[in-house]
């Protein structure tokens, strides 16, 4: 498993409730930009559409950017870098999460992209937002844990 990206300022904003991997639908050009770490996930959130033809909820992955790859050529002529892409994930898994983002409070992020098996696989979250003061409180204990551990090999 090969780390690509995390949404390091989604994880500080937000308190992880819990984890899902899902795979993503991408094009040729994009899978090579992605995996030459081109991806910024900063603002992006998971929603759900409602598809025409099966009249199903589908989960979108909306306003990540992906960078166009340089040596697609004409093929990415329009090419859209925050386009909306498709998540994979079970039915079960589609149900639970379509319940919990109508939930007050609760949204659904993108936490990393990854390589597994030479497929792309992204880590989504179930999150709360937090407020000023639990980020000082965390920041705070952090710090605390970092000069403990200076102390105990000292």
């Amino acid at each position: 498993m090969v780390s690509l990206v995390e949404n390091k300022k989604g994880l500080h904003n937000n308190e992880v409730l819990e984890k899902y991997t899902s795979g993503i639908v991408l094009s040729g050009p994009e899978v090579k930009s992605v995996k030459a770490g081109r991806i910024n996930l900063t603002g992006s959130y998971v929603d759900f559409i409602i598809n025409q033809k099966t009249q199903k909820a589908e989960p979108w992955l909306l306003n990540c950017h992906i960078s166009p790859y340089s040596k697609a050529g004409y093929s990415q002529k329009n090419y859209d870098p925050t386009r909306a892409r498709k998540l994979l994930l079970n039915k079960k898994e589609i149900s639970y999460l379509i319940g919990k983002a109508n939930e007050k409070g609760l949204t659904i992020l993108p936490v990393s992209v990854y390589i597994k098996n030479n497929l792309i696989k992204m880590d989504i979250a179930v999150a709360k937002g937090m407020k000023k003061i639990d980020k000082r409180d965390k920041i705070k204990k952090r710090d605390f844990e970092r000069r403990k551990q200076r102390m105990l090999k000292q």
